[in-house]
C-alpha cells in the first residue's frame, strides 16, 4: 500500500495553449492540502464529488494565484480509491506549476511517472491488464488502438485470464486432493485432466495470438517509400496523406532528406517514410540523403519500391531490391496515366503484390491501401476478430504458461508420479498471474509504471 499525498500536473502543458490544466492530489491529506491554498467565497460544502468554485492563495501571504474550480472525490469511489483532489485552472506553463509548488510546500509529494495509476493497481480499483490498458489509451495512434484499450479497460483481457487461472487452479488442488488423501478419494481421471489441461494450452494459444495486433495498433507500421529519383515518391506521399507534406518538382534528387507523414489505413497507424532516390551522386547533400533513404528502408516494416511506369523495372531497381530482399515490399507503378498499356516487369519471384499508381492524379491510392491490409491480414493479424490484443510482456507470460501446461501433459504421458504434475501446473498458474497482477514482483511494477507519464 501506498503512504503519503503525491501530486502531479494531469493535464499536457504547452506553452501559451491549452484552456485548461489540472493540477491531481491523491493521499490522505489530499483535501486538508486543498484547504490550504482553495478558497471557495459562500457556504460551499466541501462534500465528495462536488465542484467547487473559487481562488487559489496563497497561503501564507493570501495573494491569489488563478480562479479555479475544485473537484473532491473521496475514497472510495475515486480514480487511487484514495481521496482524490482536482483543481482546474487556467491552462499553459506558469499557472500549472504555481499550483503544483504550492501544494509541494503544503506537504504533497511531486508524483512519479504512473503513480496515481499504481495506487488504483494496489489498491484493488484495477488489474494490471487495466492499468496497461489505461496507458495504451492515452497513447492510441488510432481509433481501433482506443477501441482495443477500452476493451482492456473494460476487462476483456481480465476476464477470461481469470477463468483460465481458476480453472488451472481446480486441477491443482484435485490433483494435490489425491496426493494427500488418495485412500478416501476415488481415482483421478486422467483422461479428464488431460482434456482440460489441453483446452487450457489452446485458448492460452487463442490470447497469444492477438500479440501481433496488438503491436501494429500500438506500435503501428513503418512504411518507406524507395526508389530511383523522379518516381513520383513524394507525389505518392501527398496523394495518400491528402497533404503537400513533400516538395514535388520534375527534377530529380529535389527530395534530399526522409519525410515523415502519419497516416491511419483499416484502424492501423502507420508511419510513412519518403526517401531520396536512391542513385549514385557527386552531390553531397543527396549523398547522405541516400544514406537515410537505405537506413530507413531497413529499419521498415513494408517497402513501396516505386517504379516509373515508363521506364519499367530497370537494373537500378534490381541493385535497390537486393539491399532490402527480406523486407516484406509492393512494387508500384506509378505513372500508369502516362502510358497506353501497362509495362511488361521482369520482377523477383518473390515480390507478390503489385499496385500500378498516377499519384499525381490522385489515382490507385485506394488499392494500395487494400494492399497494405492484405498483407498485415496474412502475415501478422491472425486474430484480428478478437476485441483484444495483448502486449509483449503478456504475451511472454502466456506462452510461459502454455509451455507449463504442456509439460504437465508430457508429464502425465511419461505415467509419473502426481507431486510432478503439480510442479508445471503451478508455474503455469504464477504465469497466469503475472497477466493480472495477482503474482507479480515490485521489479516487474517499477518497469510497467515507469512508461506511464506523469499525472496519470
Amino acid at each position: 500500500m501506498q503512504t503519503g499525498t503525491i501530486v502531479a500536473i494531469a493535464t499536457a502543458v504547452v506553452p501559451q495553449q491549452g484552456s485548461v490544466g489540472i493540477v491531481r492530489l491523491s493521499g490522505v491529506d489530499a483535501v486538508a492540502i486543498a484547504r490550504q491554498i482553495f478558497s471557495p467565497p459562500g457556504q460551499q460544502e466541501w462534500g465528495s464529488h462536488r465542484v467547487l468554485y473559487g481562488y487559489v492563495r496563497h497561503p501564507q501571504t493570501g495573494a491569489t494565484i488563478d480562479e479555479a474550480l475544485l473537484l473532491i472525490m473521496l475514497a472510495p469511489r475515486s480514480y487511487t480509491r484514495e481521496d482524490v483532489v482536482e483543481i482546474h485552472s487556467h491552462g499553459g506553463i506558469i499557472l500549472v506549476q504555481q499550483i503544483l509548488q504550492l501544494c509541494v510546500e503544503c506537504g504533497a509529494k511531486v508524483a512519479e511517472p504512473g503513480e496515481f495509476t499504481l495506487r488504483a493497481f494496489l489498491n484493488g480499483r484495477i488489474d494490471l491488464t487495466q492499468a496497461e490498458s489505461i496507458s495504451d489509451l492515452v497513447g492510441a495512434l488510432s481509433p481501433a488502438a482506443a477501441q482495443t484499450a477500452i476493451s482492456g479497460l473494460q476487462g476483456k483481457l481480465r476476464q477470461p485470464i481469470g477463468r483460465l487461472r481458476s480453472q488451472a487452479l481446480d486441477l491443482l488442488a484435485e490433483i494435490e486432493a489425491r496426493i494427500d488423501f488418495e485412500e478416501d478419494l476415488p481415482p483421478l481421471d486422467v483422461d479428464d485432466v488431460t482434456a482440460k489441461l489441453t483446452a487450457l494450452g489452446v485458448e492460452i494459444g487463442q490470447i497469444v495470438a492477438t500479440a501481433d495486433r496488438g503491436e501494429l495498433l500500438r506500435s503501428g507500421l513503418k512504411v518507406a517509400i524507395l526508389g530511383q529519383p523522379n518516381v513520383g515518391k513524394s507525389s505518392l506521399l501527398n496523394a495518400w496523406s491528402r497533404s503537400d507534406r513533400a516538395i514535388v518538382t520534375p527534377l530529380p534528387g529535389t527530395t534530399r532528406d526522409v519525410v515523415e507523414s502519419q497516416l491511419v489505413v483499416g484502424g492501423i497507424p502507420i508511419r510513412v517514410l519518403d526517401t531520396a532516390g536512391i542513385r549514385d551522386t557527386e552531390d553531397v547533400v543527396e549523398q547522405i540523403g541516400v544514406a537515410r533513404s537505405r537506413a530507413a528502408a531497413l529499419s521498415a516494416d513494408l517497402v513501396l519500391l516505386t517504379i516509373d511506369a515508363q521506364v519499367g523495372w530497370t537494373q537500378a531497381e534490381a541493385e535497390i531490391y537486393t539491399q532490402i530482399e527480406g523486407i516484406s515490399t509492393i512494387v508500384v507503378i506509378n505513372k500508369i496515366d502516362l502510358v497506353k498499356t501497362t509495362p511488361v516487369l521482369n520482377l523477383p519471384a518473390k515480390i507478390g503484390t503489385i499496385v500500378e499508381t498516377a499519384a499525381a492524379i490522385d489515382l490507385g491510392i485506394d488499392r494500395l491501401e487494400t494492399a497494405i491490409l492484405d498483407i498485415i491480414a496474412t502475415g501478422k493479424l491472425t486474430a484480428a476478430n478478437i476485441d483484444i490484443a495483448i502486449n509483449q510482456r503478456q504475451a511472454a507470460a502466456l506462452i510461459r504458461a502454455q509451455i507449463a501446461l504442456e509439460r504437465v501433459l508430457t508429464t502425465i504421458e511419461d505415467k509419473l508420479p502426481l507431486d510432478f504434475w503439480t510442479i508445471d501446473l503451478r508455474e503455469g498458474i504464477r504465469a497466469l498471474g503475472e497477466v493480472t497482477g495477482e503474482e507479480v514482483t515490485e521489479s516487474v511494477l517499477d518497469r510497467i509504471f515507469s512508461r506511464f507519464c506523469i499525472g496519470k
